[in-house]
């Protein structure tokens, strides 16, 4: 539940800065990750996965009662199509989100002493991205629509455990979220996109959130007595 003083402004603030967080962790565990273990793919992407999952954990934790910590488009639209947010506060939300991945992967691109404005050439191409993709945001919406109904002080933690499996049985490592696609394609850096692959991922990630909404929305509907 949101507290009563948790106006609009302070709601889009803590999107836009969870996000930003979020993103600056992932590139920036990416670029660790691949820094002390160069050549050793396995190594980066267990750091990088640790890093997020935790992440995530915690800033779920901080963010959850001022904005419900949606930090993701698709979460945010499942939540304006259950009438969970108003339309227009949920358009707010997915650009909060979208300025705050950007800004995140300039500070993680700063903080490395890297180019702030870079365009990644990390292809990721093909029906098994796309499928993965799918998979990904199916499961990371199914754990946030099922622990937020039976378990609602577990949320964090499931997310985060979620992501962290789904690094490694997902083809496209799960990103899960058109905020951080868009963004990853502007870092040449392990956690990188190329922009030719983000529509297949963009594709992905609907497909698969709708698909749990329909799903999840027939699981747990009451039956009359």
């Amino acid at each position: 539940m949101l507290p009563v003083n948790a106006t609009l402004g302070r709601r889009l603030a803590a999107e836009a800065l969870g996000t930003a967080l979020l993103l600056a962790v992932v590139v920036g565990s990416g670029i660790m990750g691949q820094t002390l273990a160069p050549d050793q793919d396995a190594l980066a992407l267990l750091g990088n996965t640790l890093a997020t999952g935790a992440a995530l954990v915690v800033l779920i934790t901080i963010f959850g009662p001022i904005s419900g910590a949606h930090f993701n488009p698709v979460v945010t639209t499942v939540m304006a199509l259950r009438r969970q947010i108003e339309p227009n506060p949920a358009i707010l939300y997915v650009a909060a989100q979208v300025a705050g991945a950007l800004a995140g992967v300039a500070l993680a691109h700063a903080m490395f002493g890297q180019a702030i404005v870079q365009v990644s050439t990390h292809a990721r191409d093909g029906g098994p991205q796309v499928l993965s993709e799918a998979v990904a945001t199916f499961g990371l919406m199914a754990t946030i629509l099922g622990a937020s109904r039976f378990r609602p002080e577990a949320t964090a933690t499931c997310v985060g455990l979620y992501i962290t499996a789904a690094y490694w049985f997902t083809a496209s490592t799960s990103f899960a979220n058109p905020a951080v696609t868009l963004a990853r394609g502007l870092t040449d850096t392990f956690s990188g996109i190329a922009p030719a692959s983000i529509p297949g991922f963009l594709l992905g990630q609907v497909v698969g959130a709708a698909l749990a909404l329909a799903v999840f929305d027939w699981m747990f509907k009451q039956e009359p007595a």
